[in-house]
Parts: structure tokens; sequence; C-alpha cells
């Protein structure tokens, strides 16, 4: 497949039932697990450099995550020095921040302050690993929560990650799975919008 026709298959792919392309929160209320599973397997990677220094405004796709407080979140990318001694290269790594109690159509916060965010669950993020036990999708980045240094109680998860479309590196689309041991545990589907620039370095 050619560069333009995988990017036309992308574009292609990426639309509402309407025709339309997907915005952030049609893509939370609206979009089907058939479409997002769509966009994940034509979508591209986005760049690491695209996604370094910048927080985002993060929503959960399915409703039973704001029965459980955690439907809003915030991520953030930074460069800095890596949290695990060994890992993929090149990478950048990135971090949580809880955003409770919002509805979907209110602007990001962080808790406890937009200016002192509690920054936690970190992971390294690098191209997915063809034939490893997490390269399910070479299209896409990979967010490991095992090369965070979180712990022996960090979450277990990781994260495959897409620009959804490929003139606009403002909108991804992300999809989490819990890690125990060799299993691999579908959970959800998740969007991210790029929200505000940060000093982070870790």
């Amino acid at each position: 497949m050619t560069e333009s026709t995988s990017l036309a298959v992308a574009e292609t792919s990426a639309l509402a039932p309407s025709g339309a392309r997907w915005t952030w929160h049609s893509m939370l209320t609206e979009a089907s697990s058939g479409a997002l599973e769509q966009v994940l397997l034509t979508a591209k990677a986005p760049s690491l450099e695209s996604l370094a220094g910048w927080e985002w405004s993060g929503g959960n796709c399915l409703r039973i995550y704001r029965l459980l407080g955690i439907r809003r979140f915030v991520k953030g990318f930074y460069e800095g020095p890596p949290r695990a001694k060994e890992g993929p290269t090149p990478f950048i790594q990135g971090y949580n921040i809880a955003s409770p109690g919002l509805r979907d159509d209110e602007p990001p916060r962080c808790k406890p302050s937009d200016d002192a965010p509690r920054r936690h669950s970190f992971y390294r993020i690098h191209a997915v690993v063809p034939g490893a036990r997490d390269g399910r999708y070479e299209n896409a980045l990979l967010l490991d929560y095992g090369l965070g240094g979180n712990g022996a109680l960090g979450a277990p998860l990781r994260d495959y990650l897409v620009q959804v479309y490929p003139d606009d590196p403002d909108l991804l689309l992300g999809k989490a799975y819990l890690a125990f041991g060799p299993l691999r545990i579908f959970t959800n589907y998740f969007v991210l919008s790029r929200w505000r620039e940060h000093g982070f370095r870790g």
C-alpha cells in the first residue's frame, strides 16, 4: 500500500455515520466500538515530537466509567530521564492526572488544581515492536505502564495510541488493556484532544 493510499484509507474510515469527520466529543459520546476499532486499525501513530510537552484532555468511551468516577482525565507527555533502566527506544514518557466529576462537554480540569496537578501512573511511549507480546497494533504507539517506574502496585496497563486524521495532530484515539503476566484483557477505548503546553520534565 502506498503512502497516499494509506492516508486515504485512514481518512475514509474515520467518518461518523453522518459523513462528517469525528470530533473529540462525538467520538466519546457517539462512536460505536466497531467504528473505533476501524479507526485504530487504519490510522497511523502520532510522532513522538508532536506529543512531547503537551497535556491532553481525555475521556473514556464506556459510560460506566462515569459511575466509577474516571470518565474524564488528563494525559501528559514529556521528555526526561528514563524511569526504567531498559526498554525500546526512541521513546518519550507520560503520566495521568485525575479530572473527576466533569461532564463530557466541560473543559478539562486537573486535580487538585490546574496549577499544581498530581501526576501519577507513569509510562514509556514508543513504537510497537513487531512480534512482541504487546505487538498487537503495529501502526500505533504503545504506552507501556510496566516501564513507568510505578512500583509493584502500579497500574498494569498497556495502551495503543493512533492519530485519527493524518492532517490533524490534535485528535488521538487509544485502546487500553490490562496486563497480567502473559494475559492482555481489553478494557476500553479513550479519546484525547490537545489541551495545553507544560514544562514538566520528570
